[in-house]
């Protein structure tokens, strides 16, 4: 039996490491971009609003029926989750910053826009481009101009928070979808009951289990809360600390044969850094359930509006600032200034928007536990 138990585990650790293989592998991480010293990780985490896959085709019906998003022609390329995992290299707490995505920020080679739009941009820029060289195949289209995308999203988040990132990981919401459906179900808490057309959110108030479609609606929800693209961030926030723990709690991270069903699902939707040592950074993982990882939201300034547009005025220097002090000097980033940041010309700033909710999310945004279920808006 115990030559079984072994055999079969290594079945599993081949098949694993056949599938991590398969993962989509992008080259959009620079090689000489600045790295995290001391052992510690930065990873950033891009949710995609495209209702397509790796190849620019359409999804199947049945699946976007399920996605309760609309046809395939809506969400483009934003990346509308963002968010910063701090993994410290002397096993401590780690800590995730997320990024609202309607942040207003510089983006290399744009101009000033909403953070989630660097993807985008430099998507559309690099296939006009290989239009005009005479370039007409759709694969290679869509593959150089999703590199692109990558690259100036990780180029503009890096310049944002003044740290580096080591590696990242893409996901559409179709994997997303996928996924959760991996993981039987996630445990999720609300304060009131919700119901909400747009999303396809409706749910009792209390702790509840959500499968796939239950829970690609509670994360996607933001119409009809208190503090709208605020509080669907953390919903974003508390699934991840569930979906973590459970995880965890079911032995995913040392039960090789439920790693390779889980990556099974993964590497049709999922995209990360050639780089990135998956098998380690799994080991690592089993460290970041039962409480030792913080989610926290990176405040605004105000609300404002840009070429007719809802943005996050936000301030970098201040940025820079917190999230430095959160994660330590551990990079081989240098340290934000403290200089006051000039103020921009009457030509681009963006008009205040008053009384429209909340000013601001605070420099002391409130933080998500990852040892629990929150309960959240």
């Amino acid at each position: 039996m115990s030559v079984l138990v072994l055999a079969a585990a290594g079945c599993g650790w081949y098949l694993y490491d056949d599938l991590a293989r398969q993962i989509g592998s992008s080259h959009a991480l620079d090689k000489n971009a600045p790295r995290s010293a001391g052992g510690a990780t930065n990873i950033l985490l891009m949710g995609l609003d495209s209702r397509k896959d790796q190849e620019g085709n359409d999804l199947p019906a049945d699946v976007l029926q399920k996605l309760h998003a609309g046809s395939s022609d809506i969400g483009g390329y934003n990346t509308n989750t963002l968010i910063l995992l701090h993994v410290p290299g002397n096993g401590g707490r780690a800590k995730a910053f997320s990024i609202p995505r309607d942040d207003f920020v510089e983006i290399p080679g744009h101009g000033k826009d909403k953070i989630k739009k660097a993807y985008g941009l430099a998507k559309a820029a690099k296939e006009d481009a290989l239009v005009k060289q005479g370039v007409t195949d759709h694969g290679q289209l869509e593959r150089e101009g999703r590199e692109a995308g990558r690259k100036a999203e990780i180029e503009t988040v890096r310049n944002f928070l003044g740290v580096p990132i080591d590696h990242f990981a893409e996901v559409n919401l179709a994997g997303f979808l996928h996924i959760a459906d991996a993981l039987d179900g996630v445990t999720v808490c609300l304060k009131h009951p919700v119901k909400d057309r747009y999303s396809g959110a409706d749910f009792p108030a209390g702790k509840q289990t959500l499968n796939g479609p239950q829970s690609l609606a509670f994360v996607r929800q933001r119409h009809g809360l208190p503090a709208g693209d605020l509080d669907r961030t953390r919903r974003q926030q508390a699934f991840l600390a569930s979906a973590t723990q459970k995880l965890n709690s079911a032995g995913t991270f040392t039960d090789p044969l439920r790693l390779v069903r889980l990556l099974d699902v993964a590497k049709q939707d999922l995209v990360i850094d050639q780089g990135w040592d998956l098998l380690s950074f799994i080991q690592q993982a089993k460290n970041l359930s039962g409480g030792n990882v913080e989610f926290s939201t990176l405040p605004i300034e105000r609300f404002g509006r840009h070429n007719g547009e809802d943005i996050n005025v936000v301030d970098p220097q201040t940025i820079k600032r917190l999230v430095s002090k959160a994660i330590g000097a551990n990079s081989d980033t240098p340290a934000p200034s403290s200089a006051t940041p000039t103020a921009p010309s009457s030509s681009t700033s963006p008009t205040a928007e008053p009384k429209s909710g909340p000013t601001s999310s605070g420099p002391a945004a409130k933080t998500i536990d990852g040892g629990g279920i929150p309960c959240v808006d």
